[in-house]
């Protein structure tokens, strides 16, 4: 790291319905690695990543907080100070994969909305492996991406590591550019 580089920190919420993929796409990313066993978050666990972009440190901190209902009454001190979120749906051409799209806007981005104002969010089609990806239908997608001006929709796999890296890396670059200029205005 270069003498003049500076230290960001951010904290990302990663929210969705539970049996999404949401802690597999974190692990996916930070350790490149993936277990197909099913094991259920319970309240919240958190990871870090760490980046050097243009001899700045970025530190990431991953909030994985359990989809399941159960837990509905811990997510206000959880989302607390996020800089920006992650909503992962499945892309499960079945019931839960339908629930899960449905569930992006309610109850997923208004408790963001509500709890961490405007942050950037993306949103992630997981379990792409599981599909053919040829019958996927994008506008049903881009139409909510645009009317709730979200960052951007990327399709991934947690187990194949397919868009994984991509998806994230919209997460840091953002996060990056933002407060980097936001920095140097002081």
């Amino acid at each position: 790291m270069s003498d003049n580089g500076r230290k960001f920190r951010f904290k990302v919420t990663v929210i969705g319905d539970g049996r999404v993929g949401k802690t597999s796409l974190i692990k996916r990313f930070t350790q490149g690695s993936f277990k197909k066993d099913y094991v259920k978050t319970i309240g919240a666990q958190f990871s870090v990543y760490d980046e050097i972009i243009k001899g700045d440190k970025i530190r990431l901190l991953f909030w994985d907080i359990a989809g399941q209902d159960t837990f509905h009454f811990l997510r206000p001190n959880f989302f607390k100070n996020s800089r920006a979120a992650i909503i992962v749906y499945s892309l499960e051409d079945n019931k839960f994969g339908k629930e899960s799209f449905d569930h992006i806007i309610n109850p997923w981005y208004k408790d963001i909305t509500k709890f961490c104002g405007d942050v950037p969010i993306v949103v992630f089609g997981n379990k792409v492996d599981l599909v053919d990806k040829d019958k996927i239908n994008d506008s049903k997608i881009q139409e909510l991406i645009e009317s709730n001006n979200f960052l951007g929709h990327y399709i991934t796999s947690a187990e194949t590591g397919e868009g994984v890296i991509e998806a994230f890396n919209a997460i840091i670059e953002t996060l990056y550019s933002k407060f980097k200029s936001m920095s140097a205005e002081l």
